[in-house]
C-alpha cells in the first residue's frame, strides 16, 4: 500500500455515488473526464458485469459479487440485495460514502508480471495477501462512534470492502493495482449498523501502508520466486534488474498522455457542448498509445497490448526477454538481526513523520516504524512469523519515548501522546542555550534612530512606535531580540533601519534565512547580502547526516578536522566571520528548526555576537521540529510585537488579522468566526467538490482581471487537483495551448503560460525551492521561466530537472505561500490555525476562506475550530496539552473520567510489550 486513505463524499444530487460506480465499471483508471457517466453507465453493465465484494465478519472473509444496482444500493448505505437502509443515512452532500485505499505497489513489479505469466500469478496472489491483512485489520482495529457528538466508541464486528482490479494506467501501461473501497456503514459488536470513525481509519493508514511494504520485500513467496526467474530487490523496493525501465516506461507514458490531451481537445472540437463518453475515450487512449508505433492499431485487446509493450520493452533493454539465470536468494535469519536498531529506526520514522504535530506520535505511528524496519532488515518470513519480531522491536521503540498522558493506560492507539525522549532533549537543549546566552544591552539613541529612519524609509515609509523600537531593539547591544509580527506589518522596512543604524556603529550584520528562496527575497528588499541559516552553519563547521537508524545527526568540525563530505581539512569560518557585538538576523525565524537552532545557539556562544529573530511563529511551520522562535522569545532581552498592519487596502480588515492571529480559547476563536463572516470573508460551500470549483472559479476570475490570487489548501493532493482543473479550463477558453507539453513532478502536465513551482535549489540554472514562475517557453530539453512577482527574473531549467522538481502551482499548501503578497487570496477547508492565518493574510485587496458546512452556524464552529487546530508546541508542556485535548475528543468505549490536567510529565518511559488492539 503506498499513499493515504480518499473519501468519496456523496456530492451534490449524490454525484459521488454516480462517480463512484462509473468509475467501478468503465475499466479504466483515473479517465480524463470532468463528469462521469455515473447511472446511465452503470445500467448499462449491471447485467453483464460485477465487482466483488468482501465481508470480514470477526476475522473471517466471505466474499459475493454485486451488480450495478447492488453497488448503487451498497454505496448509499443500504442492504445491497434488499435495499433497505443500514442505520441512519447520511444526506448531507460533504458525508462520506466510502474510504478509497489503494495497494499499489512498485511500478517494477507490474513489468515483471507483463514479463511472466508465472511472476504474474505471484504478484495476484501477493496483492491477495495484502487484501487479506488490510481488510482484516480495517475490521479488528477500527471503531463506530455513537452518541452526542460521536463520544461512544464501539468495537466492530462487520466490515465489507468492494475490491477493483486495474491492470494499466490511464496512458495504457503497465500499473497493475487494486483499489479497495472501505463502505462507511459498519457493523458493531452489538448487531447496529453505525457509521465508521473515518479519522481512526486516515491514522491508521500508516500501518497499512507500512504493511504493504512489508509484504513486498519480505513475503517468501514472492521473493523466491524473483530468484527464480533472475530477480532481486534493491534498497528502494524495486525489482533491482528492472528499475532502469520505470524512468523510461514513465516517459512514454508523459507522451501518450500529451497525444491524448490533443486528441480529446479535438474530439471536444468536433462535438460543441458534449463531453467524450466511456467507448469514445477508450478509442481515444488506443489511439493515444498508438500514435508513434508502426501500424498505429485502433482497436487493442489485451493479447496485442501486452505483446506491443513486451516490444517496447525491448526496444529499450534488448537483454531483457533473455533467460535470466536464477538469482542467489540472500536472506538475513530472525534471529541475527540487530533489534536494538530495528527500534532505533522505528523511532526515527515515527519522530520524523512528527513535524505536524511538534513531536508527538502515537503507538500506531510506532508500531508502523517497527514494521518498515523490519521489511528493510534483509529478512523473509510468513507473515505471521514475523509477529513477535515487530512487538518486540516495538516493546525496544518505546523505551526511547515518553508518555505525555501517563495517567491514561487506556488511551486509544491512535492518540499521539508519546515523544521521542531525544526531541525531548533537544527541546529542553534548545530552551537552556538561549536562557543562558540572554544578555541584556544597551538601545540607541531614540533620536538618532528617528533621523536614521527618516532617511532611510524617506517617502516610501514612516515607521510607526513599534517598528521603531523593533529597529531600535535589533541595532541595540542586548543579545537576544524577538521580533514578532503579524503578516503586513512592515517587517522589511524596519530592517532596513535597524543595517543602517548597526553600520554607524561599525556593527557587522548578516542576515539569514531557513531557505534559500527566502534569503533572495530578503536580500532583494533589505539591501544588504543574505545567505541560507544552514551556509552560516556550515561555515561554522556544522554537518548534518543521517546514521544508521535514519535519524538526522549534527556534528562539529573543529579548525584541523577532516571534513569527511570533501576529504580536506577543515579551516574554520571563510565567509561568515563574527565577532562580538556582531548582529546575526534570521528573516523568516518562524520556519527555524529546532536543530538548526541548538546548533546557531552554538555559534553565537563560540563567536559573542547576537541574534536577531524577527517572524512570525503563527505561520507556516519548519520542515523540522518547531518552536525555535518562540523558545528565544521565552529568554529574549528585548520581545517587540508588531501591532499595526501596513498591508491590507481595508485598515479595519488588518486589525481584525490581530485578533485572529492571537485568538486561542473557544470564546475567542468563534468571535473572530463571527466577524470574519459578518464581513463576508467566510463562505460556506456544501462539499470539498463544491469548494474547489469555487476555488478555481475564484482564480479564473481575479487573474482575467490582472490580478495576482493565492489558492491555499489543506494537501498536496488538493493542490494537485485544483491546480489541475484550472489548468484545464484555461485550456478550454483557449488562454493556453496543448501544442507543447513538459512533464513536471509524478507525470504532472506542463503547458506553456502554466504557473508552476520549483522544489529544489539549483545555483546553475537560479532557481530556489518553492520559487513560483511561469512557463514561458517549451523546447525538447528546456524550459523557459519568468518570475511571477518580477517580470524581469528570467530562467531556464532542464526538462529532466522539472520531472523531477517542478509541479503545477495555481494552489498550494501554506509552506508554498508564505512569504508572498498578491492581490487576494482564497484559503480551501481542512487547513490548521497556521493554514488560515497565513492564507488570510496574503491578500492586500481581498481575502476568503470556504467551509464545508450545512448551515451559517456551523461553518463559523469550523472555522473556528480550525483557528485552534495544528497551534505549535515549543515546549514538552505544551505538547503535553495538546495531547490531553487530542484525547478529550477521541470517542472512549465507556465514559471515564477525564485524567488530570494537572499533573506534571514524567520522563518515564514507556516499557513491556504492544500490541494494535
Amino acid at each position: 500500500m503506498r499513499g493515504g486513505l480518499r473519501s468519496w463524499k456523496r456530492g451534490a444530487d449524490s454525484r459521488g455515488i454516480r462517480n463512484a460506480i462509473s468509475y467501478a465499471f468503465d475499466g479504466t483508471c483515473d479517465a480524463h473526464r470532468r463528469e462521469p457517466l455515473g447511472a446511465s453507465n452503470a445500467a448499462r453493465y449491471a447485467d453483464t458485469a460485477t465487482v466483488t465484494r468482501h465481508i470480514v465478519v470477526d476475522g473471517v472473509i466471505a466474499r459475493d459479487e454485486l451488480d450495478g444496482v447492488a453497488l448503487r444500493r451498497w454505496i448509499q448505505g443500504e442492504n445491497p440485495a434488499t435495499g433497505e437502509p443500514r442505520g441512519l443515512v447520511l444526506r448531507s452532500e460533504n458525508s462520506d460514502l466510502l474510504l478509497d485505499g489503494t495497494i499499489n505497489f512498485p511500478k517494477s513489479y507490474s513489468i515483471a508480471a507483463l514479463l511472466d505469466p508465472k511472476l504474474a500469478a505471484e504478484f495476484e496472489a501477493l496483492q491477495d495477501c495484502m487484501r487479506d491483512r488490510t481488510i482484516t485489520l480495517w475490521q479488528r482495529e477500527l471503531n463506530a462512534r455513537r452518541g452526542h457528538g460521536g463520544s461512544i466508541r464501539e468495537d466492530i464486528s462487520r466490515v465489507e470492502v468492494v475490491e477493483l482490479q486495474h491492470r494499466r494506467s490511464r496512458a495504457l501501461d503497465p500499473h497493475i493495482h487494486r483499489h479497495l473501497w472501505l463502505n462507511m456503514k459498519v457493523q458493531a459488536v452489538d448487531g447496529k449498523w453505525s457509521s465508521l470513525d473515518s479519522r481512526v481509519a486516515m491514522k491508521l493508514h500508516t500501518v497499512i501502508n507500512a504493511e504493504g511494504e512489508l509484504a513486498a520485500r519480505t513475503d517468501p513467496r514472492w521473493i523466491a520466486a524473483l530468484a527464480e526467474h533472475g530477480y532481486t530487490l534493491d534498497d528502494d523496493g524495486e525489482i533491482a534488474q528492472l528499475a532502469h525501465l520505470v524512468r523510461p516506461l514513465s516517459r512514454r507514458s508523459n507522451k501518450i498522455d500529451a497525444n491524448r490531451m490533443r486528441l480529446i481537445e479535438a474530439w471536444r472540437a468536433d462535438h460543441p457542448g458534449r463531453e467524450p463518453g466511456a467507448d469514445d475515450l477508450r478509442h481515444i487512449d488506443a489511439l493515444a498509445w498508438a500514435q508513434g508505433r508502426p501500424g498505429k492499431p485502433v482497436g487493442l485487446d489485451e493479447a496485442k497490448w501486452e505483446q506491443r509493450v513486451r516490444a517496447e520493452l525491448a526496444e529499450i533493454d534488448p537483454l531483457l526477454l533473455w533467460h535470466r539465470r536464477p538469482a542467489r536468494l540472500e536472506t538475513r535469519p530472525i534471529g541475527q538481526l540487530d533489534r536494538d536498531l530495528l527500534a532505533q529506526m522505528a523511532i526515527a520514522d515515527a519522530d520524523a513523520r512528527s513535524v505536524s504535530s511538534s513531536g508527538r506520535f502515537s503507538p500506531w505511528d510506532v508500531r508502523a516504524g517497527a514494521i518498515r524496519s523490519v521489511s528493510r532488515s534483509g529478512v523473509s518470513a510468513d507473515r505471521s512469523m514475523l509477529d513477535e519480531l515487530i512487538d518486540d522491536v516495538v516493546a525496544r521503540a518505546l523505551v526511547h519515548t515518553i508518555d505525555l498522558v501517563p495517567q491514561d493506560a487506556d488511551k486509544p492507539a491512535h492518540i499521539k501522546a508519546l515523544m521521542a525522549i531525544e526531541t525531548a532533549r533537544l527541546k529542553i537543549r534548545v530552551d537552556n542555550w538561549f536562557a543562558g546566552l540572554a544578555a541584556p544591552g544597551a538601545l540607541p539613541n531614540p533620536d538618532q534612530m528617528r533621523a536614521i529612519a527618516g532617511r532611510s524609509a524617506g517617502e516610501r515609509s514612516g515607521l510607526d512606535e513599534a517598528q521603531l523600537a523593533a529597529a531600535s531593539a535589533i541595532a541595540g547591544t542586548s543579545r537576544l531580540v524577538s521580533v514578532t509580527g503579524p503578516a503586513g506589518s512592515g517587517k522589511t522596512t524596519l530592517l532596513r533601519v535597524a543595517r543602517d543604524a548597526l553600520a554607524l556603529q561599525r556593527r557587522a550584520v548578516l542576515l539569514v534565512a531557513p531557505t534559500k528562496k527566502a534569503a533572495v527575497v530578503a536580500e532583494r528588499e533589505v539591501g544588504v547580502a543574505a545567505s541560507s541559516l544552514h551556509a552560516l552553519l556550515a561555515d561554522y563547521g556544522w554537518r548534518w547526516t543521517e546514521d544508521a537508524a535514519g535519524s538526522q545527526r549534527w556534528t562539529h568540525l573543529e579548525p584541523g578536522d577532516i571534513d569527511e563530505a570533501t576529504g580536506l581539512r577543515y579551516l574554520g569560518p571563510q565567509r561568515f566571520v563574527l565577532r562580538p557585538g556582531d548582529r546575526v538576523v534570521v528573516d523568516e525565524a518562524g520556519m527555524v528548526d529546532l536543530q538548526s537552532a541548538d546548533a546557531l545557539a552554538r555559534v553565537l556562544a563560540q563567536t559573542g555576537a547576537g541574534v536577531a529573530m524577527i517572524g512570525d511563529p503563527r505561520q507556516a511551520a519548519p520542515v523540522g521540529h518547531v518552536g525555535a522562535m518562540a523558545l528565544l522569545t521565552r529568554h529574549a532581552d528585548h520581545v517587540v510585537e508588531l501591532r499595526a498592519v501596513h498591508r491590507f487596502a481595508d485598515p479595519e480588515y488588518g486589525e481584525l488579522t490581530l485578533r485572529l492571529r492571537s485568538a486561542s480559547g473557544e470564546t475567542e476563536t468563534a468571535a473572530v468566526a463571527t466577524e470574519l463572516d459578518e464581513r463576508g470573508h467566510v463562505t460556506r460551500v456544501t462539499s470539498t467538490d463544491a469548494a474547489h470549483d469555487a476555488m478555481v472559479g475564484a482564480w479564473l476570475d481575479r487573474a482575467g482581471r490582472g490580478q495576482r490570487v493565492a489558492l491555499v489548501v489543506a494537501t498536496n493532493d488538493d493542490a494537485d487537483a485544483i491546480s489541475g482543473a484550472i489548468q484545464e479550463r484555461r485550456l478550454e477558453a483557449g488562454d493556453m495551448r496543448a501544442d507543447a507539453v513538459a512533464f513536471g513532478r509524478g507525470g504532472q502536465r506542463m503547458l506553456v503560460g502554466d504557473v508552476i513551482q520549483t522544489r529544489r535549489n539549483d545555483r546553475d540554472a537560479g532557481v530556489q525551492n518553492r520559487a513560483t514562475w511561469i512557463i514561458t517557453g517549451i523546447d525538447d530539453d528546456r524550459i523557459s521561466l519568468v518570475n511571477v512577482a518580477d517580470s524581469t527574473e528570467c530562467r531556464s531549467i532542464l526538462a529532466s530537472y522539472a520531472a523531477e522538481h517542478a509541479h503545477l502551482a495555481y494552489a498550494s499548501t501554506v509552506h508554498g505561500i508564505q512569504g508572498e503578497t498578491v492581490d487576494a487570496s482564497i484559503v480551501g477547508p481542512g487547513v490548521d490555525a497556521a493554514g488560515l492565518y497565513v492564507g488570510l493574510t496574503r491578500g492586500r485587496v481581498w481575502n476568503e476562506a470556504l467551509v464545508v458546512a450545512g448551515s451559517a452556524k456551523t461553518a463559523r464552529d469550523e472555522f473556528a475550530d480550525s483557528m485552534r487546530r495544528g497551534v505549535p508546541e515549543p515546549t514538552i508542556e505544551d505538547s503535553r496539552r495538546a495531547a490531553q485535548i487530542d484525547l478529550g475528543r477521541a470517542a472512549r468505549r465507556a465514559v471515564e473520567p477525564a485524567p488530570d490536567a494537572t499533573a506534571p510529565v514524567t520522563a518515564a518511559a514507556m516499557r513491556g510489550g504492544f500490541g494494535l488492539s
